[in-house]
């Protein structure tokens, strides 16, 4: 866990005491690193290097890089794009068992 979050977290635990709250952090911070995990393994088991992917799907190379370490927040659009560019779409890609709770 990035140290960053883990002070977030240890402050706000100190401050408010609030379990439910740190979760709702981790949550966030898990759906983005699924995502990017989900992203890279597509990308790679289709042989595709990110720049490809960057060209295909029409987002930056750099920020494709950051929402594979799961770093970015991306909006619906850019999710879009490089699920379609992957040659799937978001019913199927959000279908992994690692999106259920």
């Amino acid at each position: 866990m990035d140290k960053i979050v883990q002070n977030i977290i240890f402050v706000h635990t100190i401050v408010c005491g609030s379990i439910v709250r740190i979760n709702l952090i981790l949550n966030a911070m898990d759906i983005k690193e699924k995502f990017g995990n989900k992203v890279k393994n597509l990308r790679e088991e289709k042989g595709f290097s990110i720049e490809y992917l960057a060209n295909i799907s029409n987002v930056d190379r750099n920020y494709i890089s950051d929402i594979e370490k799961g770093k970015r927040n991306i909006s619906i659009v850019i999710a879009e794009k490089i699920i379609n560019a992957l040659d799937t779409d978001l019913t199927t890609f959000f279908s992994d068992k690692n999106f259920k709770k």
